[in-house]
């Protein structure tokens, strides 16, 4: 007890910082690794050094030996196996916000013009069970994404999403990349999500959708062709059975840029005032 005392006196400022910001670290990678492979490894790793704290005490040389090869060589190996989860650290750390800005800003007048949109586009393809599949692109940059595709560069328009998606045509099959407020591209090809856990209701859309959410902070839309529902796919997670209304504060969040989002929320709290 007077041992914790004498620490607790000679602690400093720094310290505290110091704790802190380590904390906070931990505690942001352990929400970056939730719910993936990573996770899994980093409990056996735990139990690996646990059981090697334990031999060393009971002075079994020879499994010692053999625990701590595989530590040694082990260190390459994870740099291999974690390889996904250290590029999602590493692009979620260059999409901070006194890192990043966004690619393309749009004006406030254009955020409700492609709400509507889009909106439209999306309710008109779930009506009529035509598969769809957009990713609107935020601040990670898709351009190897749109390379595999067809360049559009059109402006987006409720029109033109819906006759992309048209069974039979040259550009259904794919993803439609939505940059700002212009199609880049239609017919993309897009990472499939390593996911083993996910349902085997959800099809190839929605596997790809997760796909590029697990790899980039792009929100991807997805409309069921086989029952009309409509899905969000969002940082790895997907949320289903989505309505117009939800949709639509979804899209106004994407779109805006974050003054855009200050300025809102400013304003809806003067109102209520």
């Amino acid at each position: 007890m007077e041992r914790i005392i004498t620490y607790a006196q000679n602690i400093r400022l720094a310290d505290v910082v110091d704790i802190m910001i380590v904390a906070f670290i931990i505690y942001k990678l352990m929400m970056l690794i939730r719910e993936t492979r990573a996770e899994q490894l980093i409990r056996g790793i735990i139990a690996l050094l646990i059981f090697t704290v334990i031999t060393k005490r009971l002075n079994l040389y020879t499994i010692q030996w053999i625990i701590n090869n595989i530590l040694f060589y082990g260190v390459v190996s994870l740099l291999i196996v974690f390889q996904p989860e250290l590029r999602r650290g590493l692009e979620y750390i260059g999409r901070s916000n006194f890192l990043s800005k966004p690619i393309v800003e749009i004006k406030g007048e254009q955020i409700s013009k492609l709400t509507s949109e889009v909106s439209t586009a999306i309710s008109s393809l779930a009506r009529q069970k035509i598969g769809a599949l957009i990713v609107l692109e935020r601040n990670t940059g898709l351009n190897e994404i749109i390379e595999s595709g067809t360049k559009l560069d059109a402006d987006v328009s409720s029109e033109l999403l819906i006759n992309i998606f048209i069974p039979n045509t040259p550009l259904h099959d794919g993803a439609v990349i939505i940059r700002g407020d212009k199609i880049r591209a239609a017919a993309c090809f897009l990472p499939l999500t390593e996911n083993i856990t996910l349902s085997k209701e959800l099809g190839t859309r929605h596997r790809a959708a997760l796909g590029i959410s697990e790899r980039s902070d792009a929100l991807a839309i997805i409309v069921s062709e086989e029952t009309g529902a409509v899905s969000i796919a969002e940082s790895g997670k997907i949320t289903r059975y989505v309505d117009d209304e939800t949709l639509k504060v979804i899209l106004q969040g994407v779109f805006a840029t974050e003054d855009i989002r200050i300025f809102s929320l400013w304003r809806s709290k003067d109102d209520k005032n």
